[in-house]
């Protein structure tokens, strides 16, 4: 029996391994090796890289495209996976000081559809208009990235159409609810080997991804708190049996606080000072912005890395544990979303890169179209052994009543 060491030979073993777990993107990549829909376009990605990305690479390469691969998170790149992907495709990685030039690299391709996660290499394009030139359009999987992009079309700057595959269906039930729920519990595990069980959970952001983190908490035997600036979903919390209260209480209570919001400074002085000693700090939200690190070096004495992967800051009467330096945990920490969850994402993703490439969009952020969800839940589904109803004609006749008869 022969063991890789290599890393491209360790990175392949991986990337087969998700592709053993993801049957829905392997569908379609099988279709497109067939019918070649993005045949000679440039695909620029700007990603997490990762094995499931890895999959992806592939799908979209036997489609026909020229792809070029850049890290949307340095501190999150599988470097053994980017080493096989660069015996196939243009791969630029490396560590944070690198990050913004290969961004720009895969910018100056001037691909003509873009991927992103978190909108950066969308933006590189922006920065330079004649790369937009002939450019189709780009799709976008976080909700930091919609939030930039959406600045830039209120401002008249967004120039391509982009498809917001974060907002699909799919995706928020799947990736952002049960993937990230599982995973940043994951990452938290792997950083500290606490046990949830009997902690206090407060959870900063009760959106989908909130809800799956809350869920997965709440499942492991922790007490959850939610902290939200929406009434609406703060009351959905409470009515889904969390407690609910503003950050500034919760920080009394709380043993480990998680961020996912997709905001600023979510968590800072205010809450330290309040904290328990050994109380633990991790952020799941795209950027290391919503937990103030400035904030936090500001009030500590003493800084040390107690673990690889958790930075104490010692207060003086108190001691907090920084996980992955504020960064996405499930992804510094662990090895982000399963792929099983990944499946759907980057069918998403694919789907929508063909209708950029087959179809007409005006410029402007567009929801992810109906007929691509329905395929990829129908693809999911039948790869599940899931069978469903159909409804029977006199059904859909009743439905396209505008006015439905009310005898009986």
């Amino acid at each position: 029996m022969t063991i890789a060491t290599k890393p491209s030979a360790s990175g392949l073993l991986r990337i087969e391994w998700a592709d053993g777990q993801m049957p829905v993107l392997r569908s379609i990549r099988e279709r497109f090796a067939r019918e070649r829909p993005l045949e000679g376009l440039t695909v620029g990605l700007c990603l997490h890289v990762t094995s499931e990305t890895g999959c992806l690479v592939r799908a979209l390469a036997a489609g026909g495209a020229s792809v070029a691969l850049c890290a949307s998170n340095p501190y999150a790149t599988q470097h053994d996976v980017a080493a096989a992907l660069s015996d196939e495709v243009e791969v630029h990685t490396g560590g944070p000081d690198d990050w913004a030039d290969s961004v720009a690299a895969v910018a100056a391709r001037a691909p003509r559809i873009t991927l992103d996660d978190g909108a950066d290499l969308l933006s590189a394009l922006h920065a330079v208009p004649e790369l937009l030139d002939g450019m189709l359009g780009g799709t976008e999987e976080t909700t930091t990235g919609l939030v930039r992009l959406r600045a830039m079309e209120a401002e008249g700057r967004l120039a391509v159409p982009v498809i917001a595959v974060n907002e699909a269906r799919a995706e928020k039930a799947l990736n952002d609810r049960f993937g990230t729920g599982q995973s940043v519990l994951d990452g938290i595990l792997r950083a500290t080997n606490i046990l949830l069980a009997g902690q206090t959970v407060v959870v900063l952001g009760y959106g989908w991804t909130g809800r799956g983190v809350a869920l997965a908490a709440h499942g492991l035997g922790a007490s959850v708190i939610v902290c939200e600036v929406d009434p609406l979903r703060a009351l959905e919390a409470r009515m889904e049996g969390f407690s609910v209260m503003p950050a500034s209480v919760a920080a009394e209570r709380g043993d480990v606080f998680i961020t996912v919001t997709g905001g600023q400074d979510v968590l800072r002085g205010e809450h330290f000072v309040r904290m328990k000693d050994g109380a633990v700090l991790a952020n799941a939200g795209h950027f290391d912005v919503e937990i103030s690190l400035p904030d936090l070096r500001g009030a500590a004495v003493e800084v040390r890395e107690v673990l690889p992967l958790v930075r104490q800051y010692d207060l003086g009467d108190r001691r907090l544990n920084l996980l992955a330096g504020g960064r996405v945990v499930n992804l510094a920490a662990a090895d982000g979303h399963p792929a099983a969850v990944m499946d759907v994402s980057f069918a998403l993703q694919a789907l929508a890169a063909e209708a950029l490439a087959t179809g007409s969009f005006t410029p402007g952020v567009h929801p992810v179209p109906d007929g691509i969800e329905r395929e990829v839940a129908a693809l999911k589904l039948a790869a599940l052994g899931v069978e469903i109803d159909e409804l029977t004609p006199a059904q859909v006749a009743y439905r396209s009543l505008t006015s439905p008869p009310l005898d009986r």
